[in-house]
């Protein structure tokens, strides 16, 4: 089962919040959270249900609570006195957002537009699997108003996709990229390496796959074995080996140098964007993403979904019959929240935006963290050119140990 919500100050029934100053003032994004599957993948620790564990709900009914929600949401939003903005970007994660029809998804976007507002222009993504999409599902996502799609490729290799408990063909792969281009949607595909078994052989064959299918974005993220899991029970028992922290370092060095000779540039440690005429991600970076990682506030729609509005934080009950009985009697679906103090919102924004290329400026840093710059450029951490124009930008190297970096700078 999913791991366990955070613990936090627990959430009003009326979910009614205290905006800080400058409530409003910056982008605000929708996400919906599908939690469905068809089976669980054993390194699956996102808040997900296959049909066995729906007890005292129907997936059927998902659509309608979704809508919902986001009615209740826009009361309490004007309610608490932040101002009414319209959407920037919209993402359906999951779980598999595509087990619901199209037209369910659909009528959830529609409920967004017709609450807030849709900006002309604004990025729609739903996450997919290569086996849950078809030529008929994607024309009424696109004729719905999704402009992205993002599928769930992880790897082309048998046995690593076994050893991942995905099930689809890596064959269909092309295919459901080439009906999704048809339709005019942008695609991204997810990428795992690191996984255990899976050599550096496998990871050049799944990237080489990957970009014959000519994607406008690639995710790669190495494997994180967590507890509680499958894996993580087979890990643990010696009957698969734990990632080796070694290869996933030649790894990501490989996808960085493959990509970037196809001409992707990465704009954030795990993500690249096929690259402009002048070289730049802007037209393909996952803009919804972007907005997580600069600070914008965004409502999560779903069971377990976590919003960020106001300076204020919240996230839902996580069963999908919980949630339903809670939007379904008006009441919040929130199970826990959180208020952002200064030193919070510091630490997240240099977290963060510290991740992506050239989104932390040296300004922004405490005293003594803009006196460490030097020493990190010095190491080949951060890249000295881009210091001089007053970014923190990670090199290569830095990338690798951005963890470390980060800890640097807030320490």
């Amino acid at each position: 089962m999913p791991s366990a919500l955070p613990i936090a100050d627990p959430a009003p029934s009326d979910g009614l919040i205290a905006p800080g100053p400058g409530a409003g003032d910056v982008p605000f994004g929708v996400y919906v959270h599908v939690p469905f599957c068809r089976v669980r993948c054993g390194y699956c620790d996102f808040n997900t249900y296959t049909a066995s564990e729906l007890r005292g709900v129907r997936r059927d009914d998902y659509a309608g609570h979704a809508v919902r929600e986001i009615e209740w949401a826009a009361e309490v939003l004007d309610r608490s006195g932040v101002p009414r903005r319209p959407v920037s970007t919209v993402f359906f994660g999951g779980g598999t957002p595509t087990m619901l029809p199209a037209s369910d998804l659909a009528m959830v976007l529609r409920a967004i537009d017709d609450t807030w507002g849709i900006l002309p222009g604004a990025e729609v993504t739903t996450e997919a699997n290569p086996d849950s999409v078809d030529a008929e599902s994607l024309a009424t996502l696109r004729a719905g108003g999704f402009t992205r799609v993002s599928y769930g490729m992880q790897s082309a290799v048998p046995h690593v996709l076994a050893t991942l408990d995905r099930t689809h063909d890596p064959e269909r792969v092309p295919l459901v990229v080439d009906l999704a281009k048809q339709q005019g949607l942008d695609v991204s595909l997810d990428l795992i390496y690191s996984t255990p078994g899976e050599s550096l052989d496998d990871w050049r064959t799944s990237l080489d796959a990957a970009l014959a299918c000519e994607p406008d974005h690639v995710s790669a993220y190495s494997l994180i074995v967590e507890d509680g899991t499958a894996m993580g029970r087979m890990v643990a028992r010696g009957e698969l080996p734990a990632p080796d922290d070694d290869l996933a370092s030649d790894m990501y060095e490989l996808a960085d140098r493959v990509l970037g000779d196809a001409g992707y540039s990465w704009y954030e440690v795990s993500n690249w964007a096929r690259a402009d005429a002048d070289g730049g991600t802007a037209q393909h970076a996952s803009r919804h993403n972007l907005s997580y990682w600069r600070g914008h506030d965004w409502w999560g729609v779903g069971p377990g979904a976590h919003s960020a509005v106001a300076g204020t934080r919240w996230w839902n009950v996580k069963h999908p019959a919980a949630y339903a009985n809670r939007v379904l009697s008006g009441d919040s679906p929130a199970a826990g929240r959180e208020t952002l103090d200064d030193e919070t919102r510091y630490v997240e924004r240099v977290l963060l935006a510290a991740r992506v290329r050239g989104e932390l400026a040296t300004a922004e840093l405490r005293q003594e963290a803009r006196g460490r710059v030097a020493g990190l450029i010095a190491r080949g951490l951060v890249d000295g050119q881009a210091a001089v124009r007053g970014r923190i930008e990670l090199t290569l190297q830095g990338r690798l140990l951005a963890d470390a970096v980060v800890r640097e700078l807030l320490d």
